[in-house]
């Protein structure tokens, strides 16, 4: 089955439709690359994908345990390298909104590496992952 249907508008935006559920996602090229930068990038949404996958694995495995941290965020941060121009580190900051005992924290963090966005990035790229508990 397609995943996803993507048009390319003009002036380097995107517009990517989700098959299934018909949600759209823009993407303009950023600043330092000719764009306007006035969306997520195609490589905002690579790094961006790493912290929502390892949110939606820990989301599981924090259900099966019966713990629920609903409202924590992550910052996320691309840096970029050149020759080629490419993705070189990705890091996420994780909020947790909640003080677990260290076995759940030690569970859930272990639980986020397991994302397949994580293995999916090329082993190249740093990934630099921070977890705050309340």
């Amino acid at each position: 089955m397609i995943t996803s249907k993507v048009t390319y508008l003009g002036d380097l935006r995107t517009s990517s439709t989700h098959i299934q559920s018909g949600s759209v996602i823009l993407s303009d090229a950023p600043v330092d690359n000719n764009g306007k930068g006035e969306a997520f990038s195609p490589t905002d949404t690579v790094a961006n994908a790493l912290a929502s996958c390892m949110f939606t694995v820990m989301g599981i495995k924090a259900r099966d345990l019966g713990v629920d941290f609903s409202g924590a965020t992550a910052e996320v941060t691309k840096v970029m390298g050149t020759d080629p121009r490419r993705i070189v580190a990705i890091q996420v900051v994780f909020s947790m909104p909640l003080d677990p005992d260290e076995k759940i924290k030690t569970v859930l963090e272990r639980t986020a590496m397991t994302c397949p966005v994580f293995y999916s990035l090329h082993p190249d790229i740093e990934k630099d992952i921070v977890f705050h508990w309340k």
